[in-house]
């Protein structure tokens, strides 16, 4: 290469063809500078290497700068010397204006660098370099151009004439050249004026203004100016024209930057032709010389240069020098430093080495040890760490809520993955955002890398049809990844193309360019005010070779030679228009950055000494990262390699093998250039020879003639395609900046990882551990060896997913996600720890020595002293908490309340040492009593131990993972006192258990988690026991010995202390019964004396720390006792008050009396075991007694209160007896659970969400308010694995929402809530059988996994937003229903009417049923009920003052047509129903008839009932009946009720009349396929004969209750709920509403089930296709009865199974009712979406009670205005077409199989009294005003008239209104 620089700088000096004489030559500038890119980059100057033009605008000043002494001092002056020996004359040097004036006024330069760059200038002249000093380069600082905005283009002048007029005062005696602005369009851009005449004229009179002072002062030395202009148009025409015009007579010479394109000779002539008709006679110096595509300068280098030099001084001006940058960079050996190795000097002079050459030659000559040595280091600040995903890989969901299929779906579908495995759940990331952000925020990187699925938003793969569901997904996503500080990096296509698209052609068919154009579009409109980082590629390779070339993966087309580059070809066209729409429209508000994502492997000559091996393995780079880099990167078109290479294939064979597209001249343009980073995947390195020629056969190695092996050497991953070479990485990206990014485009590493299989450990990874240890390594090394610019990594991947035709047999992720079981469970894998730590450190930092003292930044409570309290009185002042609560209702009790915590709350979760940390003899820990007591056999629960447990002591970095992920503010643990002193005493310290807690400690503090630090957890050290252990006095000194030496070493960092955790327990488990260690068996005494020496020793703790350390470290100390919450059994019974109280104070008032009050024990506590003692005549009471000194001493030893609960007792007053002594005894209470409450995987730890209210109200009340924190809270489950842990879930939203109540409502000063326990753990005596964690532990597997519940991901909801707010959907609207809505209120024949025989009735086949014995709770029956077939009048009365417009009533078939036939009519029973309508017609009331409500008569029943098809036709006989008798006056038909009901409980489980249970597998299916049948034909008979003359509505009503997920997070159960509408409601909507037939899920499932229970065909029936069509549309309206809501799973039966959320969802007087508002708008809205919006009538709705009448039923109008509301909004905010609202029911009845029971009224009926008196409750008062109001009017709008109701009689007050319910 030299020698062609030679010969080139002869020829420009010499030749005769240039018309120049030997003064020419002699004075002909040969100018380098900048730096050549390679060496800039080594010395890491990277602003002193300008930014291609043909790379986008240019990056504002780096750091890096040739002025850094050293560099001076040492490596420049060799180079600039060596320059000078090739022949150079002059070099280019670039001042950076903000760094010599930072302040922006030349009076504050900044002389450093004004010092250093004087030392640059004269080393350049010590080396017989000139310097050309150019003023302006590049964008012009901010600082500049603020001054400089809104004052006018002559601001800038002078601005830039003050910095100018400094610089030639600097340097000036330095420098002869001059020049003011080069890269002009930058300058120019940058300027703050909007016009661009007015940016021209501002750099036009800057330039101008500098002219006349430097002509004044420096050009009678010989100075020089000029300017440089482009000639390439960058400039518009009119700022061309002005600056040229304007500059003419103001240079002394003119420099030009020229780019000449090989090929476009013509165009580049043409403008330099024009170029010299307006500088015409003027010298040029060629300032920039860049050629384009000119591969034959590896031949011939100086052709085009001299082309261009003789043709200026042809035109007519004169070439004064030439810039010979262009041909440095070719001299790799410029610099003497270099490692480059020329093999073949020859060579090396003929042609110039390319990119990979250079790359290959400079990491040849590396050793093993060299190439392979570790380097310790981190990466620069702001570099990016990330985790990425795809959207087929994890999201499942494939067809959920609208979305398209894709090419991937069909791909499985059609039987093409390993196993027949398909993507249809994958991680079921659609339903689990939340599991992925608690993922991401323990792995704690910056970036998200995911993509968007094209069919989930478009499901046509065109924006004619948006899915606002997905769209609502990625919201979320996006809106909780900022939330969790991690920046979504979003790629627009990742593989899965629209299936509808792919029909088309896919990416084979240029239309789907438009198409992606307009859904990226649609993403960046819609995301990307949040979302600055896009990709719109993902591997544009793999689509390519995979997807249309090999034909492995969808759309699975094998055409590697047409087809793979065709879709190429397609792929960069789209990527660079959407490029282009951000840019053009986008950018400007959004400031983000759009690249595409490269995959490449690197490629290594197999035989190094080969030069055709070489040659191939660059062929194989270009083939597989040139193919899509060097069009956007370079220079628009595919590299030259690829297309000569495809040529010769072409031309060696007969026909053609390759068709590689063209790209117009306007399409290179387009695609050059467009992207602003780089986004490289890589996993693995190939081994290329070059390849035989021979074949003909379409292949990319054919075609590309290279074969690719791999060393034996290299370790193998699961995936024959991935082979360990972590050195590959560092040589590709040194080619990746040498070839395509330089300086200027950042490197983002976006994909990297390994896949493990199914036979390695899932979760201790170590292959993966070191695969991203040594590939991050050397992504270091090229940052800070190689000076390569790269700003992220990303691992591939955050979980386990759906690989593409290998399925889900390779592994990628960092966490595992259990593909068998349903809800998906991700567990972190050591891989995901290990990358933690990295994220970090911010890579490998050599290991620090010491420990850091990192300040704590956390939040802390502020230490205040409690004020002095008197002793309790007996029975204390808090009994005033059961005065208060004790007379709630059930509803008044449990009503949830959604609020916030105050901002600072603290949220935490707990563990103690014994049961987590393990390690129990390691690193010179000495044996606890729980070591002891374990070892000994029998004392535990399967024999388990703590001598593993979860082994916490070896995972700090995965707890402090997992608490990261949790969010919370605070972890409070226990530190173990043998660890640290494992004798007990200060004389043996083991530092390895302090390094341990220090280690701990540092990474909370580090991650802003308050550690919360308890001295004291049960696990005394054996060798203090040994002296008696608590029952010593000398335990006091050694404890405060303990907590003296915490304090000196953790207190720096830890603000709060706990001394003691549950003291009672350890005096009276321990001491007393003695199941705890250490199994000291004296109830009487010993554990009064315990607890005496806990007090002392505790208060020790608190002086010593509040006297030697509280100044210095600002903490605060506590004890932590226990509580559970204690209720009276008869609040009413003062004795059973007493007794509660009692229990209380010798529970928690022990150690909170002495502490809280009077620094002595509860008056009660001593009164009762002096007594006792006396009693049992003993001489002083078994409590001992603090001297009046350790009272003052103890009393205040406390800071904040802090208690730990789960449960609560039913307490009540018990003689006890007197022997043996007994603190139990002492207490004299009998203690028990009300059989109600729920169980728990612990005996006696019910939990009992409302005691905690409860119990922090007394503490409120018994001990002032003092600031109080939750320490332990929780539930233990009984299982082995409770991943989906409902129950815990339920515990903590219940527990924790009445912890807000107390905060809120009561004004109780909760400062914290702690949750037990951050893991399952060692739970004393039940090992590990009871789980508490949120973090399920496999104590099976040695490396002790933790893997998240669903119960850590709610909580760490509850965490983030801080309490439990109310949900926006659950706002309460306010507003009107339409007008004309039907109000009505609704009964049922046999339910009311009474009359059972009476005129002639008939049996019906409830008759029978209720008379038979234990059918009906206490043998109630019908035959009276409410005698409303007598009372005609007083039911008008009643629905008058309702104001209902409607009545909705049933006919009793039997009461009409004794026998259910025509043959006999009862006349006598039709005119009861022509009378009751008349009555109601004449109040202005519409009756709404039911014709069938489940009283069929009993003479059908007996010839088979609604199994017998005869049915059909006697039901339609009577409902002839009825339209000919009653049609003129009913207008509104309801043709069967609930016929799920009729046929599941009354012909399926026999629960209800007829009581069939025989046949449960068939005859409900009969059955209601006759009832089908049964209504068509009614309906029809209506539609055709009646409807005309008569002009009413009929329909059918049927019921259902909605179904909501167990666990909304699994689409499983999600599948389930929907499973359970579909046999539910979709059992008769379906065939009514849709298509006359059942829906798919039932006809399948039921015909699968059928199959295989040995069945020739399925036990549903079919309908003819004839009676389909009889039955589809048979309906006018969609009659609904709904009152609650259920959770549904999956479980193999026909339906999926009911559970009820009964913790937390308020109860009513019917065990299957629960108040779910919520279900009701949901289930509204999912009838409007499955049976396109029927106009919808609710035909009943209402709640039951049970017990004694309560006149004011508050729970009832609640329901009915929650419901309502809900029904509201499904109105206003869901457009469902509802028409009409019937409450359940006028007044209490019979309610079938409950007799009486239960009570859904909103009239009272007395049945204890023979006249049934009928009595409004409070509801009656309310619903009519709902009535009258049509709703809920805005009580923010004034008053309302509609409120003004008449008065109800004297006594009936209604506390209750339209604007809100209390909660007391």
């Amino acid at each position: 290469m030299e020698l062609i620089y030679t010969t080139f700088l002869f020829f420009l000096l010499v030749s005769p063809s240039l018309g120049v004489d030997g003064e020419f030559a002699r004075n002909f500038i040969a100018i380098a500078g900048p730096l050549p890119a390679e060496l800039a980059n080594k010395l890491g100057l990277r602003d002193q290497v300008l930014p291609q033009e043909d790379q986008g605008p240019a990056v504002a000043e780096a750091d890096g700068s040739l002025c850094q002494g050293d560099l001076v001092a040492s490596e420049l002056p060799r180079y600039f010397s060596r320059l000078r020996e090739l022949g150079v004359t002059h070099y280019k040097v670039f001042l950076p204006w903000s760094r010599l004036l930072p302040e922006g006024s030349a009076g504050e330069p900044d002389e450093a660098q004004v010092q250093c760059h004087r030392e640059l200038l004269q080393a350049l002249l010590t080396a017989e370099l000139s310097p050309v000093l150019v003023l302006l380069h590049q964008p012009v600082p901010g600082a500049v151009a603020a001054r400089a905005a809104g004052r006018g283009a002559p601001a800038f002048g002078s601005l830039f004439v003050e910095y100018a007029e400094f610089c030639l005062s600097a340097f000036g005696d330095l420098v002869d050249v001059w020049v003011t602005f080069s890269h002009l369009q930058e300058v120019l851009h940058s300027l703050p004026y909007p016009d661009p005449q007015d940016r021209a004229q501002a750099v036009a009179a800057a330039h101008q203004g500098f002219s006349t002072i430097f002509h004044e002062k420096h050009s009678r030395a010989g100075g020089k100016l000029s300017i440089a202009l482009e000639m390439s148009g960058v400039l518009d025409s009119a700022s061309s024209e002005l600056i040229s015009a304007s500059l003419q007579d103001s240079v002394d010479f003119l420099s030009l930057s020229l780019q000449y394109q090989c090929g476009n000779e013509t165009d580049f002539y043409q403008k330099l032709d024009e170029f010299q008709s307006v500088w015409n006679d003027m010298e040029i110096l060629v300032f920039s010389l860049k050629f384009l595509d000119c591969a034959s300068m590896e031949e011939s280098a100086f052709i085009p240069a001299a082309a261009i030099v003789t043709a200026l001084n042809e035109g007519g001006t004169r070439t004064i020098g030439c810039d010979i940058n262009e041909f440095l960079d070719y001299l790799s050996h410029v610099s003497s430093q270099t490692n480059a190795v020329q093999e073949n000097p020859a060579a090396a002079a003929v042609a110039p080495r390319s990119s990979y050459q250079t790359v290959w030659e400079m990491f040849a000559a590396q050793s093993e040890v060299e190439r392979d040595s570790f380097l310790q280091g981190v990466f620069p600040g702001g570099f990016l760490w990330g985790a990425s995903t795809g959207a087929f890989n994890i999201e499942g969901a494939w067809a959920e809520d609208g979305k398209g299929e894709s090419i991937w779906d069909q791909f499985g579908h059609a039987g093409h993955v390993s196993l027949n495995q398909t993507a249809d759940v994958a991680c079921d990331s659609y339903y689990k955002t939340g599991y992925d952000i608690f993922l991401l925020r323990g792995l704690h990187p910056q970036l998200y890398k995911f993509s968007v699925s094209w069919p989930r938003l478009f499901p046509a793969g065109t924006n004619e049809t948006i899915n606002s569901k997905g769209v609502d997904y990625y919201n979320r996503l996006i809106d909780q990844l900022l939330d969790s500080h991690i920046e979504p990096m979003v790629t627009l296509f990742h593989w899965d193309l629209p299936q509808a698209l792919q029909a088309l052609g896919g990416w084979q068919n240029d239309s789907v360019i438009d198409a992606f154009v307009s859904y990226a579009d649609f993403c960046f409109s819609t995301f990307g005010d949040r979302v600055k980082h896009w990709i719109t590629f993902h591997e544009p390779w793999v689509i390519s070779y995979a997807g249309y070339g090999t034909g492995e993966h969808p759309p699975g087309i094998t055409d590697p030679g047409v087809a793979s580059y065709k879709v190429a070809h397609t792929i960069l066209k789209a990527h660079a228009k959407v490029w282009h729409l951000y840019n053009d429209k986008y950018r400007s508000q959004q400031l983000g950055k759009v690249g595409l994502v490269l995959n490449s492997d690197w490629a290594e000559p197999r035989t190094p000494s080969s030069s055709e091996d070489v040659r191939a393995s660059e062929r194989y780079l270009q083939f597989m990262l040139g193919w899509f880099a060097h069009p956007i990167f370079v220079n628009g078109d595919y590299p030259e390699i690829l297309k000569a290479q495809i040529q010769a294939v072409n031309q060696h064979c007969s026909t053609t093998v390759a068709q590689l597209p063209v790209f117009t001249e306007e399409e290179k343009s387009w695609v050059k250039g467009t992207a602003d980073f780089f986004g490289l995947s890589h996993y693995t390195s190939r081994l290329v020879s070059a390849g035989t020629n021979g074949t003909c056969t379409p292949g990319y190695e054919s075609i590309g003639n290279f074969s690719l092996h791999v060393d034996p050497s290299w370790p193998q991953a699961a995936s024959s395609w991935v082979h360990v070479v972590p050195w590959g990485l560092r040589r590709l990206l040194k080619f990746v900046s040498q070839e395509y990014t330089g300086t200027k485009i950042p490197i983002y590493i976006a994909g990297n990882g390994v896949p493990t299989g199914d036979t390695e450990d899932l979760i201790n990874d170590t292959l993966r551990v070191d695969y991203f240890r040594r590939y991050i390594n050397e992504a270091l090394k090229a940052v800070e060896l190689d000076a390569i610019d790269v700003r992220s990594f990303i691992a591939r991947s955050l979980v386990d997913g759906f690989e593409g035709p290998l399925g889900y047999s390779l592994k990628f992720g960092l966490h595992h996600v259990d593909f068998e079981d349903s809800s998906r469970p991700r567990t972190p894998k050591a891989s995901a720890y290990f990358y933690s730590s990295v994220i970090e450190k911010n890579g490998f930092p050599p290991e620090a020595s010491g420990r850091s003292s990192a300040p704590v930044v956390f939040d802390r409570p502020a230490p205040a002293k409690l004020p002095n309290l008197p002793a309790s009185e007996v029975p204390s002042k808090a009994k005033v908490v059961w005065e208060k609560f004790s007379s709630q209702t059930a509803f008044e009790r449990d009503m949830y309340f959604h609020g916030t915590f105050p901002e600072d709350f603290n949220w935490g979760v707990s563990s103690s040492a014994y049961q987590i940390e393990g390690g129990w003899d390691a690193d010179g820990k000495g044996p606890s009593i729980w070591d002891t007591f374990t070892h000994i056999p029998g004392n535990v629960k399967n024999n388990d131990n703590g001598d593993i447990a979860c082994d916490s002591y070896h995972k700090v970095e995965e707890d402090i993972y997992l608490l990261r992920a949790l969010g919370v503010k605070n972890y409070r643990f226990s530190l173990s006192w043998p660890r640290i002193f494992p004798t007990g005493r200060n004389n043996s310290i083991n530092s390895h258990g302090v390094d341990y807690y220090n280690r701990l400690i540092d990474g909370l503090v580090a991650n802003n988690i308050t550690p919360i630090v308890t001295l004291y957890h049960w696990d005394l050290p054996q060798a203090l026991q040994d002296i008696g252990g608590w029952e010593n006095d000398a335990l006091i000194d050694l404890f405060d010995s303990f907590a003296d030496f915490c304090f000196q070493t953790f207190g720096d960092r830890v603000k709060f202390w706990i001394t003691f955790n549950e003291p009672q327990i350890i005096a009276w488990l321990g001491y007393g019964q003695g199941v705890f260690p250490p199994s000291v068996q004296d109830p009487g005494t010993a554990p009064y004396k315990v607890a005496h020496v806990l007090l002392k020793a505790h208060a020790r703790a608190y002086h010593t720390y509040d006297d030697r350390y509280r100044a210095s470290q600002g903490g605060v100390i506590a004890l932590c006792p226990h509580i559970n919450w204690a209720e009276p059994k008869s609040p009413g019974d003062p004795r059973d008050v007493e007794a509660a109280d009692r229990y209380l104070q010798f529970l928690l008032g022990w150690f909170a009396h002495p502490v809280f009050k009077n620094g002595d024990y509860p008056e009660v506590m001593k009164w009762k075991v002096g007594n006792r003692s006396e009693l049992q005549a003993l001489p002083s009471s078994r409590l001992p007694a603090f001297t009046a000194e350790e009272r003052d001493y103890i009393r205040g030893t406390a800071d904040v209160f802090c208690f730990n609960t789960y449960t609560s007792k039913i307490i009540a007053h018990s003689t006890t007896r007197l022997r043996p002594f007994s603190y139990e005894y002492d207490q004299e209470v009998s203690v028990s659970a009300d059989s109600s409450w729920p169980y728990s995987g612990v005996s006696g730890y019910r939990p009992v969400a409302w005691g905690l209210r409860r119990a922090l109200n007394w503490i409120k009340e018994e001990y002032g308010n003092p600031p109080i924190y939750i320490i332990e809270n929780g539930v233990g489950i009984n299982t082995t694995s409770d991943l989906d842990d409902t129950a815990r879930i339920f515990f903590y939203k219940t527990f924790i929402d009445e912890a807000l109540k107390a905060s809120r409502l009561d004004g109780v000063n909760l400062k914290g809530y702690n949750a037990w326990s951050v893991m399952d753990n060692f739970e004393w005596l039940d090992g590990y059988d009871p789980r508490f964690g949120l973090l399920q532990v496999d104590f099976n597997n040695p490396n002790r996994p933790r893997t998240p519940k669903r119960s850590a991901v709610y909580y760490a909801e509850i965490i983030h937003n801080n309490g439990i707010p109310l949900p926006k959907e659950d706002e309460f609207l306010y507003g009107e229903f339409p007008k004309n809505f039907s109000w009505s209120v609704a009964t049922a024949a046999y339910q009311i009417e009474g009359g059972w025989r009476a005129d002639g009735k008939g049996l019906s086949i409830w008759d029978k049923y209720s008379h038979t014995p234990l059918r009906i709770s206490n043998d109630d029956t019908g035959d009276v009920a409410c005698d409303s077939y007598h009372r005609i009048e007083e039911d008008v009365e009643m629905l008058k003052s309702l104001k209902v417009s409607h009545y909705r009533f049933s006919i009793s078939w039997s009461r009409v047509l004794p026998d259910g036939t025509t043959r006999y009519i009862n006349e006598m029973g039709l005119n009861y129903y022509e009378r009751l309508i008349d009555a109601l017609l004449a109040a202005n009331i519409r009756p709404q008839v039911t014709l069938y409500h489940w009283d069929l008569p009993q003479a059908l029943q007996d010839v088979g009932g609604w199994e017998n098809d005869t049915i059909i036709q006697r039901f339609k006989e009577y409902a002839e009946l009825l339209f000919q008798r009653l049609g003129d006056k009913v207008k509104f038909w309801i043709t069967l009720n609930e016929p799920y009901n009729t046929a599941y409980l009354g012909y399926g489980v026999g629960t209800a009349a007829p009581g069939v249970s025989v046949r449960p597998g068939r005859a409900p299916y009969v059955v209601g396929h006759n009832l089908l049948k049964a209504h068509a034909e009614v309906w029809h008979l209506y539609n055709d004969t009646y409807r005309a003359r008569q002009g009413g509505l009929i329909s059918i009503t049927i019921s259902s209750d909605w179904a909501e997920p167990r666990n909304p997070h699994s689409q499983e159960d999600i599948e389930a709920s929907r499973r359970f509408m579909q046999f539910y409601l979709g059992w008769f909507a379906h065939p009514i509403f849709k298509n006359g037939d059942y829906n798919e899920v039932m006809k399948r499932r039921i015909r699968e089930r059928s199959l295989a229970q040995g069945l020739s065909q399925s036990r549903l029936p079919e309908f003819t296709e004839s009676e389909k069509q009889r039955i589809k549309g048979t309906y006018d309206y969609f009659g609904l009865n709904h009152y609650t809501t259920v959770l549904a799973y999956n479980l193999n039966f026909p339906r999926a199974v009911q559970s009820y959320d009964s913790d937390s969802w308020l109860g009513s007087g019917s065990a299957w009712l629960k108040v779910t508002p919520f279900g009701f708008r949901k289930i509204l809205r999912w009838i409007k979406e499955q049976y396109d919006n029927p106009p919808v009538y609710v035909t009943e709705n209402g709640i039951s009670e049970r017990g004694a009448f309560v006149f004011n039923d508050t729970q009832r109008m609640h329901y009915y205005r929650s419901y309502i509301n809900e029904a509201l909004k499904a109105v206003v905010h869901d457009g469902v077409d509802l028409r009409g609202y019937t409450a359940w029911t006028l007044m209490d009845n019979f309610e079938w199989a409950v007799g009486f029971d239960e009570k859904f009224g909103l009239y009272h009926v007395n049945f204890s009294d023979p006249a049934l008196p009928r009595r409004p409750k409070a509801s009656a008062r309310f619903y009519s005003q709902i009535i009258n109001c049509n709703g809920f009017p805005d009580p923010a709008t004034g008053p309302h008239p509609c409120l003004e109701l008449e008065p109800e009689p004297e006594g009936d007050s209604i506390p209750y209104s339209t604007a809100g319910i209390r909660i007391k």
